[in-house]
């Protein structure tokens, strides 16, 4: 029964994911249509340090479910938490450092993916 949670719940996590990397390559094709290619790959850039880190957060946190497995459960949320803000930090090097990406569309986007989680309820259904 804890796999069928931790699946259950890894799915939902992968679906928003999933949404938050549509937003990012809509921002990114706006962008790039608007302003150039250098725009459209910072934007891109931006969503993709805020979708990598949640992809590697949902994994990791969603390894393990159930009441038998609360002490995992705990540490693996701990443990994909870390690792996110880690990776968020090298990915932000990284665009500043070796891309020489552009601040303005890459905050945009980046803080236009964040805003996703939020307006969840918005388009998941509760059953």
């Amino acid at each position: 029964m804890s796999k069928v949670l931790a699946r259950r719940g890894r799915w939902s996590a992968y679906k928003l994911v999933l949404i938050q990397a549509a937003v990012a390559g809509s921002v990114s094709v706006f962008f790039f249509a608007l302003w150039g290619a250098q725009y459209g790959l910072s934007a891109l850039a931006g969503g993709a340090i805020a979708v990598l880190p949640n992809f590697v957060f949902a994994t990791l946190a969603f390894s393990h479910a159930g009441a038998q497995a609360s002490g995992k459960v705990v540490r693996s949320f701990f443990l994909g938490e870390a690792v996110k803000l880690l990776l968020t930090i090298v990915l932000f090097s990284l665009a500043f450092g070796l891309m020489k990406s552009s601040f303005m569309p890459l905050f945009i986007s980046y803080l236009l993916v964040l805003i996703v989680p939020w307006t969840a309820p918005l388009y998941f259904k509760q059953s």
